[in-house]
């Protein structure tokens, strides 16, 4: 675990320069606007460790599959969010020598993300081989005020000389992705300019045929005599390099303006207009207006979506980063688009959707955000049905049944690990879930007959097929699968996975129910070829599936086996062979009774209403002991079950470790970028442990407590179509409506009419 970033409330301040910590901070320090995200790389030349990142929404690449030998239904390909251009180059040299702080003598160095307003500074002081000494001032953002937009402020000061100066502000599209196969490149030059007014590379994807456009323009200001501006260009790339003369000590300024314009969202013959325009805009308005529109325009998301806690800044700050990378990762304005577990911090895990989505980021989105933004996340699934469809028959299931894909950009199966892709078949169960959850919480239940139960009926279908009845027990089981714990694989009768299964069946049930008779219906049972026997079968499965229990304990079985290991507390692993999976082979970590993530608890987590606080305790108390939490997505269950059993420490350190997972890099990997889907468990730890909030058959409950060291905190939510406020001290609980409708709530379940424009004051129990 690092410790360098230093407690703030509302930035992330690095003091001193560690080139040992570069690429962490890179990931930490990036900046997104739901279009385009950009990791904290340099704008001038580093020759260090550098994972250069920018990163253009829905824009990807099907990448060669890596496996050793083919299975029938296997992924054609492994889909990759590209390093796009690099929009933020400024190379600098002083009589030929470049600024390169990795053969600098850096004296001084600070780099600071203002969440609060949406912005990244870096200031150093270096001291170059040749002894010239200088000062850099570098200001950034991507404008969230508009999003086709990034730019920069960039101060130079020589502090001991005085000579000629060359910078080249440039935009480079000849990059590769970290994890290329053999290097390879993804983008293809179609056309490029190099002119002091406008400069631009338009570059697309192999295979995919996605078309971007960057362009730039700069200005320089300040004490800077320019003689002389060449323009040049090579393939992929453009630049203008100016030559000039500084004075010591008088400092001049750059300014760079870009643009990312996509075939997303243009035709390809536009891409060059809308980028000229962007960018000539942007440097017409300057830095500093388009840094106060940026500004206000995270005013406005920091209005409903900020946590404040009182009396722990690390806690404080841990949460606002996490928030930040939310907002700045997903906006919702685009159904198309969804989250990907890096955000635009980085390459890891391809930048596709996973079931971290549904599991994790909408009860963000649901609370946070206007109901449209969570309908498109539902709605995201619902557009890829038929390719779920077909996923599902690539592995012989038929009948209109669904296997929704373990990691996808357009809704095929495009993960390249075959155990997971083929088995952890419990994400068509999260897909299900995030259905009921958007109804429940915002109300919306046209949504369930007009696209919610054609998707239910395809997962349905398949659970009804991935079972099979066991003469030996005389109940259906559920075999060769992966739960949320991927340190077992190819088990038997996973607990998790069966459990929400049965879910899924049932509550698909009930929605049938509902519309029976109906015109609606009707049709799409047409639609779908729908016979009633089907239902008949789930109900046979509802009535006979086996869910393994250990009656002596008294816990849910995880899956068939796991009581044959060797049973042991986490805390038995000797401290230097953690990260076990860092340190461990992936034999030994199989025979292992070590849990990466929630399993048994991730179901107890979300049906904790079907059972008692004995039963979810016992399990609790078997589990989490042999939890290591080396999945990002696993403390902020813990943290949650924790709050609800009254165990106030442990929900804290679980909390702090979803909340500052990534700013203290718990799990040494952080370089390969931010966590981001789990950034959102944080929220949830908040808001459903330490708030104690849940929706109940569309209402709304808060059993809210205090962690012992903190003086009180609040935040907002939004729930249909009420603002509200909840506030907690010690003793004392308020919540207020901020919207003209009443609204009944339940605290510590006592019911409460708010009316309003009203409040509620209440002790703390």
């Amino acid at each position: 675990m690092k410790n360098y970033i230093k407690h703030h409330p509302w930035s992330i301040i690095e003091e001193g320069f560690v080139p040992e910590y570069n690429q962490i901070s890179e990931s930490i320090f990036s900046l997104g606007n739901g279009m385009f995200g950009q990791r904290a790389n340099f704008e001038e030349q580093y020759s260090g460790e550098s994972l250069q990142g920018n990163y253009v929404a829905g824009v990807y690449y099907p990448d060669k599959t890596r496996v050793g030998w083919w299975k029938n239904g296997y992924p054609e390909y492994f889909a990759k969010v590209l390093n796009a251009a690099n929009w933020i180059g400024i190379h600098i040299s002083f009589e030929d020598e470049a600024l390169d702080l990795a053969t600098c003598e850096v004296e001084h160095f600070r780099r600071e993300l203002n969440m609060k307003e949406g912005w990244l500074k870096r200031e150093f002081t270096a001291k170059m081989p040749s002894g010239k000494r200088v000062k850099v001032e570098a200001t950034r953002i991507c404008s969230m005020a508009r999003t086709k937009v990034g730019a920069l402020s960039y101060q130079v000061t020589p502090l001991n000389f005085s000579g000629v100066a060359r910078i080249v502000p440039f935009v480079d599209f000849d990059v590769i992705n970290a994890d290329s196969n053999y290097d390879e490149k993804f983008w293809n030059e179609q056309h490029r300019k190099a002119s002091h007014d406008f400069s631009y590379v338009v570059a697309s994807t192999k295979k995919t045929d996605f078309w971007v456009a960057t362009g730039m323009k700069f200005n320089i200001s300040g004490g800077f005599s320019m003689e002389s501006a060449q323009e040049f260009e090579r393939e992929k790339y453009v630049e203008v390099a100016v030559t000039g003369r500084v004075e010591e000590g008088k400092p001049l300024t750059i300014e760079k303006y870009a643009a990312n314009i996509s075939s997303m969202y243009f035709a390809k013959t536009q891409l060059v207009e809308v980028c000229e325009k962007e960018v000539l805009e942007a440097a017409q308005v300057g830095f500093d207006k388009l840094l106060l529109e940026h500004k206000e325009a995270w005013a406005a998301k920091w209005q409903m979506s900020d946590i404040v806690i009182d009396g722990d800044v690390s806690a404080q700050q841990g949460i606002r980063f996490n928030i930040f990378q939310l907002n700045q990762t997903y906006t919702g304005e685009d159904e198309r688009l969804n989250i990907g577990p890096k955000g635009f911090t980085g390459e890891k895990y391809g930048g596709s959707t996973y079931w971290d989505t549904e599991a994790y980021c909408l009860a963000f989105y649901l609370a946070t955000s206007d109901k449209q933004v969570a309908r498109n996340l539902v709605l995201y699934r619902y557009k890829h049905l038929q390719k779920a469809i077909e996923n599902a028959q690539k592995l012989g299931f038929t009948n209109g049944a669904a296997l929704y894909p373990m990691v996808t950009m357009n809704g095929e199966e495009c993960h390249n690990e075959w155990e997971i892709t083929f088995e952890e078949i419990h994400r068509n169960g999260a897909i299900a879930y995030a259905i009921y959850d958007y109804i429940n919480y915002h109300g919306d239940e046209d949504y369930l007959i007009d696209y919610g139960l054609e998707v239910l009926i395809a997962i349905s279908r398949f659970w009804a097929q991935r079972v099979h009845w066991s003469k030996q027990k005389g109940q259906y089981v559920m075999h060769g699968v992966t739960g949320p714990n991927e340190y077992e694989n190819n088990v038997n009768n996973n607990w998790y996975t069966s459990k929400i299964a049965l879910w899924t069946l049932q509550y698909t049930l009930e929605g049938l129910q509902k519309y029976k008779g109906t015109t609606q219906l009707n049709e799409l049972f047409q639609k779908l070829n729908f016979k009633e026997a089907e239902t008949e079968k789930w109900q046979h499965i509802l009535d006979n599936m086996y869910l393994g229990y250990d009656e002596k304990r008294g816990v849910f079985l995880q899956q068939d086996g796991f009581l044959d290991k060797e049973l042991m507390p986490v805390s038995d692993i000797p401290a230097g062979q953690r990260p076990i999976n860092q340190n461990w082979s992936w034999d030994r970590i199989l025979r292992s009774c070590f849990i990466k993530q929630a399993d048994t608890l991730q179901g107890i987590y979300l049906f904790e209403d079907e059972f008692d606080l004995e039963t979810i305790e016992r399990n609790f108390d078997f589990y989490e002991p042999m939890t290591v939490h080396e999945s990002s997505l696993s403390p902020c269950v813990h943290a949650i079950l924790a709050s609800k059993l009254g165990r106030k420490e442990k929900a804290y350190e679980m909390y702090l470790r979803t909340a500052r997972l990534d700013l203290d890099d718990y799990n040494n990997d952080t370089e390969d970028g931010c966590h981001t889907t789990s950034m959102a468990g944080t929220w949830m730890a908040f808001a459903k442990g330490f708030a104690g909030m849940r929706v109940r058959n569309g209402e709304l409950y808060f059993s809210p407590y205090l962690p012992d060291h903190w003086d009180g905190y609040s935040f907002k939510i939004k729930f249909r179509e009420r603002n509200l406020t909840i506030k907690a001290t010690k003793g004392h609980v308020t919540i207020m409506n901020e919207s003209a409708d009443d609204l009944g709530i339940y605290l510590f379940d006592k019911k409460y009419e708010l009316a309003g424009n009203g409040k509620i004051d209440a002790p703390m129990n």
